[in-house]
């Protein structure tokens, strides 16, 4: 490639001259290419080492002057033919130009020129983008596809110099991160060291040091575990590459592949060696850290921070902190952990001003909001760059009508006022709720109005007022006063600070009365539905009615949620809960409905109208509990990974005995999914879940730590599972919450409790305090990233788990061996998962469906199964095998849709590996007949009849509507709801019967599809080592087959006469015959109920008789030997030069387009054909050859028996195609639509 003119001071160091002219100098590096010696080693291992760019280009063109001792870089290259195009190039177009100057000067002045101009027109089609990355990464990112072959569509993350261990000596070189691969490269005094590893494989990824390898990171896979060191930034390193495994992890849970986000703002100045990319995860990075800090919408994007102090009223301080700044909020977190968190919605904001610097407070800003509420930050380095951003982000935020993110919803609220935290005085004890801002709109849900669209059930179904009157009431109010004293203080709605004060009345369980209205504000689903105005209602509207199989699911649950409480005992309280899932499985299909979601859901709706629900229930699902309700609840079991981690830290004597018994799988799941609703006693769990919304899954993790402390003794004397689960729910229907002013509702799991002791009640309260005091260490920030390590080991876990059950499912029937499956699984997969990548487009990755049966999830289609079939099958054709891949393809596609999944591929596999000789040859048949064989080669499928006769297009038509009837349901079941299991096990069960077919089932071959077959085996035979016995053995073959053809055709073109009068006439001349189209039934009749060794001895005794009928037959005579025979186009003189070869044939060599038929190979039953594919001689429709006649030919062949009953090991196959796949190959020359399918 061209190169920017670099200036080069030592041009003959390390160099070796090959071509040279006055103005231009072509070199070789020293090692590369042949020889090379020691200073080649050197040279090799220096490059590597220093990252030279000569690693990418072995060659280089300098242009240089006489009395210059300067050269200039003007091109590169990775191989001899790039390198000489760019020379030729100089010396055609500027050796006479450059002739002309005097001045040496204006020489090089003119050629920097020159190459500028041509590098200015290479790139100008380049996509813009590519033109963020600077210059020294992309020669890295060149270097990496030249290095491991990867293709244009492979982006560099980034590249850094490490060493890698191998065994105990370490290899220095380069490791490069890119998007879908960790690769590293070394070349040291002649050993090299290629690794690539897809991040989809890895199984671990660990930052540790020991005594043998110093701070090193471990990247494990299945198979293998790899140590790399000497990094100059590890954490940034390892930061990186648990980002790029977790988007892989991603990839594998839910299809999301990796975008690049283009909307990213452009650095203010150029960044040294990062690439657009890297830039782009740190900013994912960065927001995800923002969004899940401040709990604030999934699309919601960090603009910028920075340092500052903010005035705090409640305890006049100036806090020191970090502002936050994004497209619709201002967010502001102190250093001190607790000290104060505060979030801004911008729609809130009215003024922003900057006030009077002082000594005292520098660079201070203003904050209005509409609640009356004033925020003074100080000491802010940019001060007039942060107001000129807000004030942009302020004008794209209308003050008219609520700001909606989701522009479908055209719902516009007249007055935004009503959505906004209200505007009374904070000061006030009775202050609007922001609950009851929309509980004053009539919201219809299709039937008119609902009383659940404006309030909580609990206040509808509020039962006993005398609990309100008592000590409790009383304690109650206490609780209501001191939260009206907090919202007096630190503010009201989504503008409050948050210390540590609030933590301590919430810990202290949060008042009936206020509940909805304080989930909302710190789960952050009020900012989410105070800007969807109306997203529910719509939702409700449109899932009316609308029935698929997470409705029926519903349905099924609907009354098992908290039957106990009398909210649910009747239609009202049922229609809400209905409405609130039903909605919600239609916003969100990937999740659509999973147990565990009611019971949550039923809890807020008690305190919540059905709007305010749905939302809590959004931010629960989507948010605060990632993962967690999708059909392999993923989310749970990556924490309890999490929590069995910090068993073993906090709980050591303990952790081993839970391993044992197996106990913490069996909890975790149970606690976690339902935030302990369904094993605690409700009042007890509802103060849970007041935690949970403020602290996040840690308080979960603290409090179950609690529970297994408190009961550690009895646990460590358990000796099974069963008993450790009942100590468990004994204790925990014992915790009690005495505050509590609703009645008791009684608690299903109270049945547990036995025995004659009285059981010691718990104090909720006490419990909590008691997880706070052992256990409040834990941190946010360290969950997520142990989120992370388990998240690896869950997805590999589950996929493994997948493999194991699809190698089961298709082992029943395939005659590969369990391991063999399993690797095949694995590149059946992997090249899926390529197509997701590599792709054009996204097609790949939409037609995998998580709610379908492992089976189906993971289908290819025909550009991606030639590739797999190319380097697995043992019947190589060379360039024939894309043909004979094509055909086998249709062959397995039973329904027609393009792709096939894992049982089809095996099942084509195993017919080429597995079986005997008949087995076999019983595949390569079925190849050459429709729906194998291609219509472009048989001219269309509607025309088969011309190749068929009537017989086997009856057949086929037969197959096909059993077929179109088998697939019918499924397209039927496809368009309205997720396929039922049942549906997959009749329809293998179905398959299952359908394979009992017998050699006399397959319909007879017409002479066109023979042609076909005698083309694929002798491409088959091109490259064996014993290819010239092939040829002959296949010769002798097909010749007699043709012979057979003939001897079939004779009978069939006479079927009324009787066999004496067949004898009799044997001699004669059969032209006389009629010339209609004969029927398959007559050759079935005439040629099928014969023998397999009369057919052989006929054709033998007639042999003679035909040629003599063909000889005295006159050519010219218009009536031909039957319909379409080539023996109607020749003259006399043509027949007479035929007739020294063998006549027994209609079909030439010529006419199999063979060009790896050797020269002196002769097919031996070849009359006259060589010319009468001169003048294009037409396929005889009444010829026609039957399986078994086939069959019966080869087995007089010894060559042909071998080599179909020679034995292939597919495993070795499969290590072959792994080292070819990742073998060094030029990006320019890699054809990227074979790697994206």
């Amino acid at each position: 490639m061209w190169l920017g003119p670099e200036e080069v001071l030592l041009a003959g160091a390390l160099w070796v001259t090959e071509r040279a002219n006055p103005f231009f100098l072509l070199q070789r590096r020293r090692g590369h290419g042949k020889g090379g010696g020691l200073t080649g080693l050197l040279v090799g291992t220096l490059d590597v080492v220093l990252d030279s760019s000569a690693r990418v280009a072995p060659y280089r063109i300098l242009h240089q002057t006489q009395d210059s001792q300067v050269y200039w870089a003007v091109a590169c290259g990775s191989s001899r033919k790039e390198i000489t195009k760019h020379w030729e190039w100089l010396e055609n177009n500027l050796l006479q130009t450059l002739s002309i100057f005097d001045n040496e000067e204006d020489i090089t002045t003119f050629v920097k020129g020159k190459i500028h101009g041509i590098i200015a027109e290479e790139n100008k089609n380049e996509q813009p983008q590519s033109e963020e990355d600077p210059g020294k990464f992309k020669e890295a990112e060149l270097k990496m596809r030249k290095q491991f072959g990867m293709p244009e569509v492979e982006k560099l993350v980034n590249y850094y110099s490490c060493s890698y261990w191998k065994g105990r000596v370490p290899r220095q070189g380069w490791l490069y991160l890119t998007v879908n691969h960790l690769c590293f490269y070394s070349f040291l005094l002649g050993k090299e060291v290629t690794l690539v590893i897809q991040w989809v494989d890895v199984t671990q990824l660990e930052k540790n040091a020991t005594l043998l390898f110093p701070e090193c990171i471990k990247v494990s896979t299945r198979d293998s575990e790899l140590y790399f060191s000497m990094f100059l930034n590890i954490n940034e390193t390892f930061k990186l590459m648990e980002q790029l495994a977790n988007i892989a992890m991603r990839q594998l849970l839910d299809n999301e592949s990796f975008l690049q986000d283009k909307s990213l703002p452009k650095p203010r100045r150029p960044l040294k060696n990062i690439s657009a990319l890297k830039r782009d995860l740190d900013a994912r990075a960065k927001n995800e850290c923002y969004r899940a800090t401040f709990r604030l919408p999934k699309d919601e994007c960090l603009d910028g921070h920075t340092d500052c102090t903010l005035w705090t009223p409640f305890n006049k301080m100036h806090i020191p902190g970090q502002m936050f700044v994004s497209n619709n909020y201002i967010c502001f977190a102190s250093r001190a952990e607790e000290a104060c968190h505060l979030i801004i919605p911008l729609r809130e904001v009215t003024i922003v001003e900057k006030a009077d610097s002082s000594s005292v407070l520098p660079s201070p800003l203003s904050i209005s909001t509409k609640s009356k509420m004033t925020f003074f930050f100080a000491n802010l380095k940019d001060r007039d760059f942060l107001v000129q951003r807000i004030s942009d982000f302020l004008q794209r935020t209308p003050s008219k009508k609520s700001c909606s993110i989701d522009r479908e919803w055209k719902w516009n609220v007249p007055d935004a006022s009503s959505e906004e935290v209200p505007e009374l005085p904070s000061s006030s004890p009775l202050a609007v709720s922001p609950t009851s801002g929309l509980s004053h709109r009539p919201v219809s849900f299709c039937a008119g109005q609902v009383p659940t669209a404006s309030q909580g059930l609990l206040k509808l179904f509020r039962r006993n007022s005398e609990e309100l009157s008592g000590p409790k009431g009383a304690k109650e109010k206490m609780k209501e006063e001191s939260w009206n004293i907090h919202f007096f203080e630190y503010g009201r709605g989504m503008c409050m600070y948050r210390t540590a004060k609030t933590r301590e009345l919430v810990q202290k369980g949060i008042p009936e009365n206020l509940r909805g209205e304080l989930w909302l504000l710190f789960s952050g689903a009020w900012n989410e539905m105070v800007t969807h105005p109306g997203y529910y209602a719509d939702l409700v509207e449109k899932s009316m009615g609308r029935y698929n199989l997470a409705t029926e699911e519903i349905e099924r649950d609907l009354h098992r949620s908290m039957p106990e409480h009398p909210a649910f005992q009747n239609e009202l309280g049922i229609a809400a809960l209905r409405r609130v899932l039903t909605a919600y499985a239609f916003r969100n299909p990937t999740i659509g409905y999973c147990q565990a979601m009611n019971i949550v859901t039923s809890v807020l709706l008690l305190y919540c109208n059905e709007e305010e629900a749905f939302w809590l229930l959004v931010a629960l699902c989507e948010r605060m509990l990632p993962d967690y309700y999708n059909t392999r609840v993923v989310g749970a079991l990556v924490d309890q990974g999490i929590f069995e981690e910090l068993t073993r830290e906090y709980l050591p004597q303990l952790s081993e005995k839970m391993q044992d018994l197996g106990v913490i799988s069996t909890i975790s799941l149970s606690w976690f999914l339902t935030l302990f609703l369904s094993v605690m006693p409700f009042e007890s769990a509802v103060v849970i879940v007041d935690c949970f919304f403020y602290e996040g899954i840690k308080f979960i993790l603290q409090v179950s730590l609690a529970i297994l402390d408190a009961n550690m003794e009895k646990l460590l004397q358990c000796c099974d599972e069963g008993e450790a689960m009942t100590i468990l729910g004994r204790y925990l229907d014992n915790v009690v919450n005495r505050q509590s002013v609703s009645p008791p509702i009684p608690h299903l799991h109270a049945l547990l409790t036995s025995g004659d002791d009285p059981p010691l009640e718990i104090d909720i309260f006490e419990l909590i305090k008691t997880s706070y005091e052992k256990f409040g260490n834990l941190k946010a920030d360290d969950i997520e990233q142990m989120r992370f390590k388990q998240r690896l080991k869950v997805i590999q876990s589950l996929e493994d788990t997948a493999k194991k059950s699809v190698v089961r499912a298709v082992s029943g029937d395939i005659g590969f061996t369990m391991e063999e499956l399993e690797e095949l699984y694995v590149v059946f997969k992997a090249k899926y998962l390529m197509s997701c990548y590599w792709g054009n487009n996204r097609a790949a990755a939409a037609r995998r469906d998580q709610s379908l049966p492992y089976l189906e999830q993971y289908r290819i289609d025909m550009e991606q199964f030639k590739e797999l079939f190319s380097s697995l099958t043992p019947w190589a054709c060379g360039a024939h095998t894309p043909v004979l891949a094509g055909r086998l393809f249709r062959l397995l596609d039973e329904n027609r849709d393009s792709l096939i999944n894992f049982k089809e591929f095996v099942t084509g596999m195993s017919g080429m590996y597995h079986g005997d000789l008949t087995e076999k040859l019983k595949v390569l048949y079925k190849l050459h007949l429709p729906p194998a064989l291609n219509p472009e080669e048989t001219e269309s499928a509607l025309e088969a009849t011309s190749y068929f006769t009537e017989d086997v297009t009856t057949e086929e038509t037969q197959e096909d509507k059993g077929r179109r009837n088998e697939n019918g349901p499924e397209k039927e079941e496809k368009g309205t709801s997720p396929q039922d299991y049942r549906y997959y096990l009749r329809m293998w069960a179905k398959e299952k019967e359908n394979k009992k077919e017998t050699i006399k089932d397959l319909p007879k071959m017409s002479q066109e599809q023979f042609i076909e077959l005698c083309k694929t085996l002798y491409n088959m035979f091109s490259e064996d080592p014993v290819e010239q016995e092939l040829y002959h053995a296949i010769a002798t073959v097909a010749s007699l087959l043709l012979r057979i053809g003939e001897v079939g055709k004779k009978f069939s073109n006479r079927p009324t006469r009787k066999s004496e009068d067949c004898k009799a006439n044997s001699g004669q001349d059969p032209v006389s015959e009629e010339e209609s189209p004969t029927s398959e039934q007559s050759q079935n009749s005439a040629v099928e109920q014969q023998p397999q060794a009369d057919h052989e001895d006929k054709a033998n005794v007639d042999a003679q008789p035909e040629k003599t009928q063909q000889e005295n037959q006159t050519l010219g005579d218009g009536s031909g030997e039957g319909q379409g025979s080539p023996l109607q186009l020749l003259s006399d003189d043509e027949t007479k030069d035929d007739m020294s070869m063998s006549s027994y044939s209609m079909v030439s060599t010529g006419s199999l387009q063979c060009e790896d038929i050797a020269d002196d190979t002769v097919l031996v039953g070849c009359e006259g054909s060589s010319a009468a594919a001169r003048y294009g001689s037409t396929i005889d429709t009444d010829w026609s050859i039957s399986f078994e006649q086939i069959l019966a030919s080869m087995l007089t062949e010894t060559a042909l028996v071998n080599y179909f009953e020679k034995k292939v090991n597919i495993l070795q196959k499969i290590k072959d195609q792994k080292k070819v796949e990742r073998q060094f190959s030029s990006s320019s020359d890699y054809e990227l639509s074979s790697a994206s399918g």
